[in-house]
């Protein structure tokens, strides 16, 4: 039955994959035909078409490999110096700029002059670029959204779990205490295990993270605390005590190996699902937003973490970067957790969320052959054409991306190689949830 289940969350993990694929290629696809663009090809997939039917001018397709998607719109780089294609020559970085333009007209029909990619105004050309990864942003926004609000997530209650016995600082066991460790104030005060604290010191509390900060801030102070003990309110006073207890980054996460001198109460809390509003949910997007580009800047920083891992035995870091070999493995061990399905379902749909905010940010990088690349072109080609108007010039014409070509094709080789070395870490070394 274990294998069975791991089985079924790759599978429904592929399915996501494959409609965020789709999702993304179908923004593309929707606003080149807005604009007269011709687009012969509209494909999920890569490698041998294992299914294809055509409706007008495209050809819709499914192919065998579902590790990524595209749309083949004609004209997508202007002609060289010749009209077309420009001459040949012995070098090989002219061979792949020519390769690229010869590519972009090689479909082109009598009666296309008019339907090109390049002769679109350069914010149409940014528009049909941007609507691929938008559309993941949106689909984002939305799995995200339903999580937070409608399913909920794992935090911390209000409700104490337990009362420490004693006064220990951050990164001690709490279950032993020594002979001269003084008595926590939760202990002191008679505070209980299953206690919801409804107020502290006159601060009504609505979730653990406030009564956090509260306790932080008084420390050596008494203060009244006010429970819920099975329907009953119950006030008890104590003195807090100042301890060194782990420090908090602006959002509220604990900062790894980092204390604080703090207002210390003694008490851990227990944990359960809390759904979020509107305003709460997004403040917890814009989060996750700053994590993702955090995140994506720091690529380069991982990859001796996933060498070690991969080829010397290393641990593989938490936050190590997760290719869709690693995530489809994480979803077959999702179906495994011992949680309640709701729960399931919900890290599923949060899954699939992150890997459309990840296409969306990695689409974003101003690098061809990204879409993002192909949106600084015409940008670039916008802002040459405004600056030949305001110093009367003549106008330069189309920005003729196709000579970025090969920094296109480093650009890939260095993404083909990173994607290699996830792939075989999340074989060899994967990471794991638990």
């Amino acid at each position: 039955m274990t294998a069975l289940m791991a089985l079924l969350g790759v599978v429904v993990f592929v399915v996501g994959l494959l409609f965020s694929i789709a999702w993304h290629e179908l923004g593309h696809l929707s606003w080149a035909k807005l604009f007269g663009i011709r687009v012969p090809q509209y494909m999920v997939g890569f490698g041998p078409t294992i299914w294809s039917r055509r409706k007008g001018d495209t050809e819709y397709g499914i192919k065998a490999i579902p590790l990524g998607g595209y749309i083949r719109m004609i004209g997508m780089f202007p002609p060289g110096a010749d009209g077309r294609i420009t001459a040949r020559s012995t070098s090989p970085w002219r061979s792949m700029i020519e390769d690229a333009r010869e590519a972009s007209y090689e479909e082109l029909k009598p009666g296309d002059e008019t339907r090109l990619f390049y002769t679109r105004a350069p914010w149409k050309r940014v528009i049909v670029m941007f609507a691929g990864p938008f559309m993941n942003l949106i689909l984002a926004f939305g799995l995200y959204l339903a999580v937070l609000m409608g399913f909920g997530q794992p935090a911390a209650l209000p409700t104490i779990q337990s009362v420490q016995k004693c006064v220990v600082q951050a990164g001690q066991p709490t279950d032993s205490c020594a002979k001269d460790a003084p008595a926590t104030p939760a202990a002191l005060a008679g505070l209980r295990a299953g206690d919801t604290i409804v107020s502290f010191d006159g601060d009504r509390i609505s979730s653990y993270d406030q009564l956090q900060q509260d306790i932080r801030k008084a420390p050596g102070r008494t203060v009244e605390i006010v429970v819920d003990r099975k329907g009953e309110q119950l006030t008890f006073h104590t003195e807090l005590v100042t301890n060194k207890v782990s420090a908090l980054d602006g959002r509220g996460n604990y900062i790894p190996g980092k204390t604080v001198d703090a207002g210390f109460l003694g008490i851990q809390p227990q944990t359960g699902v809390v759904q979020l509003g509107f305003g709460q949910s997004l403040d917890k997007m814009g989060d996750m937003g700053v994590t993702g580009v955090k995140s994506l800047l720091a690529l380069p920083s991982k990859i001796p973490g996933l060498w070690d891992a991969t080829f010397n035995g290393a641990p593989r870091a938490a936050d190590s970067p997760v290719g869709v070999v690693g995530a489809a493995r994480v979803g077959g061990e999702i179906l495994n957790l011992d949680i309640p399905a709701s729960q399931q379902v919900a890290i599923f749909v949060q899954l699939v969320a992150g890997f459309n905010l990840s296409l969306f940010l990695f689409n974003m990088l101003p690098l061809l052959p990204l879409d993002g690349g192909h949106i600084a072109g015409a940008l670039w080609e916008s802002l040459r054409r405004k600056a030949a108007r305001v110093f009367r010039r003549p106008d330069p014409g189309p920005f003729d991306v196709a000579k970025l070509m090969p920094v296109a094709y480093v650009v890939a080789g260095v993404f083909v190689c990173f994607t290699l070395l996830v792939l075989l870490a999340d074989v060899i070394n994967p990471v794991k949830i638990s």
